[in-house]
C-alpha cells in the first residue's frame, strides 16, 4: 500500500514498486524523492516510512526488506543503498539464491535530523540517533549515537555535532 502526503514531491523518474506482501510505503509531508530513486520490495515484509521534510536524492535504492523508518528532516545524499535484509548463505552445497533470507535484525531506523553522505550503505539492524551525520561512502552496521559524526568502512565515530566540532 502506497501513502503519499499531498505536499510530498515525487519525481516522475522515481520508481516506487508497490509490495505484493502488504508492506506499507508512506511518504510524509513536504518530503522529496528525487529522480532515479528506487524503492523495491525484497527480502521481507517490513514497512517504509519516510518522515516529513526528508529529502532522498538521485540514485538511492531502498529495499523494503525488514523495514525502513526515517524520522523528520532526514537528508539522504545521492547513490545511497538501504539494505535492511540479508541473504542466508550457510549451506555451501546450495546456491545462495535458494537459501532465502536471514531473520530480521530490526530493519533500518533513522531518528530525526540525520544526514547520510553520498554512496553510503546502511544494513539491517542499523539505528542512527537524532542529529547524527554519516560521511560519504560509509558502511553502516549497528547503532550510531545521537549527534555523532561517523565515517568510513568500517564505520568509526570521529566527532560530535556542536560548537567546536571541528568537522
Amino acid at each position: 500500500m502506497l501513502r503519499i502526503a499531498p505536499s510530498a514531491r515525487i519525481s516522475k523518474l522515481a520508481d516506487i514498486e508497490d509490495s505484493v506482501r502488504g508492506s506499507v510505503i508512506e511518504i510524509g509531508e513536504r518530503a522529496v524523492v528525487d529522480s532515479f530513486v528506487k524503492v523495491k520490495p525484497a527480502g521481507g515484509s517490513g514497512d517504509v516510512v519516510i518522515g516529513a521534510d526528508c529529502q532522498i536524492n538521485s540514485g538511492c535504492v531502498l529495499y523494503i526488506g525488514n523495514g525502513i523508518r526515517m524520522g523528520r528532516g532526514c537528508l539522504i545524499a545521492a547513490n545511497c543503498t538501504f539494505a535492511p535484509t540479508n541473504h542466508a548463505f550457510d549451506d555451501p552445497d546450495r546456491f545462495i539464491f535458494e537459501q532465502g533470507f536471514q531473520p530480521s535484525r530490526g530493519g533500518i531506523v533513522l531518528e530525526d535530523d540525520v544526514w547520510i553522505g553520498a554512496n553510503s550503505v546502511l544494513l539491517d539492524g542499523v539505528r542512527i540517533g537524532r542529529g547524527a551525520v554519516i560521511g560519504a561512502g560509509a558502511v553502516v552496521r549497528g547503532e550510531v549515537p545521537a549527534f555523532a559524526i561517523a565515517v568510513g568502512a568500517p564505520l568509526r565515530i570521529i566527532g560530535r555535532r556542536g560548537p567546536g566540532d571541528g568537522a
